[in-house]
């Protein structure tokens, strides 16, 4: 147990520091005194009590943070984007992190609870916190239950910005969470562990739904292939010649990206006949995070 709290030790330490910084002194004091009950309490009702009167002391305004606290976070988790966060959200995580438990069903019970009674603001807290948690590996099925929500904003708490999917779902888990944040909409560069957590089925399924929205005359989003890239074989290729001479900016794009990281010498030989893209993805000034940055800002213009 002494990893794992020291790992809770520097959590708490490191959030506490920047919340204070954007907090007023009087919420702080009181997020200090709950911690201290929640530590004390063995039931977890001062957990509940104190999850929902957060909101009256902290706001949903993103926290004040410099590059040195971003890269921190990082450090100290892989992948934790702390500058996604909120005042709010982060009190309620450390309000999270001060119920001590060397017993794992016991703090299953207190997420299932919290989830099951809590706000739409509450849940999307509990599951943005998933990476900090104690007990992450027994977390899985309770992240899986929250992926099926049709709220956007509790699928994004668990989906985006967030290490702890691409890290502990299992592979059928993790391709739903890709299928239906494409379903979604969703700004697909924001998913942690992209590239480490593609596979050939998940590749096959999006082919299929390539060929089924082309059948009907519908696009399909550019960072799709992204997931489907490493898997292409010389039979794929087509597709891939269809998009750059027929699709739009950014689907050839996403197409060259394709291209230039697949390992097949047909995809090599097609972006020759583009050496304007082939240009721009090898200097690095085209990416992924270009790409659905874009694509994502013209479905919200």
């Amino acid at each position: 147990m002494a990893n794992k709290e020291g790992s809770l030790w520097l959590s708490k330490s490191f959030l506490k520091s920047i919340l204070e910084k954007s907090a007023s002194p009087e919420a702080m004091d009181w997020l200090g005194q709950q911690m201290d009950k929640i530590e004390q309490d063995k039931g977890g009702m001062k957990l509940y009590l104190a999850f929902g009167q957060a909101s009256k002391h902290f706001s949903k305004k993103n926290l004040e943070l410099i590059d040195h606290e971003i890269q921190e976070a990082d450090s100290l988790r892989k992948g934790f984007r702390i500058q996604c966060w909120n005042e709010l959200q982060t009190a309620r995580t450390l309000l999270l992190l001060s119920m001590v438990s060397e017993e794992d069903t016991f703090w299953l019970e207190k997420m299932d609870k919290i989830v099951e009674t809590g706000d739409m603001h509450e849940q999307e807290a509990l599951y943005a916190a998933l990476p900090l948690l104690p007990f992450p590996e027994r977390l899985t099925k309770r992240a899986a239950e929250g992926l099926r929500t049709n709220i956007i904003s509790i699928f994004d708490a668990i989906a985006l910005d967030n290490p702890y999917p691409s890290e502990y779902l299992e592979e059928k888990a993790w391709n739903q969470l890709l299928l239906k944040a494409i379903f979604m909409q969703r700004p697909l560069y924001r998913i942690i562990g992209a590239d480490q957590r593609a596979n050939p089925d998940l590749a096959k399924t999006l082919v299929d739904y390539v060929h089924e929205r082309w059948s009907a005359g519908r696009s399909v989003m550019p960072e799709l292939w992204r997931y489907v890239g490493p898997f292409l074989d010389e039979h794929s290729l087509p597709m891939l010649d269809k998009v750059l001479r027929e699709g739009e900016k950014l689907e050839q794009q996403a197409v060259a990206l394709v291209c230039f990281k697949n390992h097949t010498e047909g995809a090599r030989e097609l972006l020759e006949n583009y050496p304007q893209l082939k240009s721009q993805v090898a200097s690095g000034s085209l990416s992924w995070e270009n790409v659905g940055k874009e694509y994502y800002d013209k479905q919200m213009a």
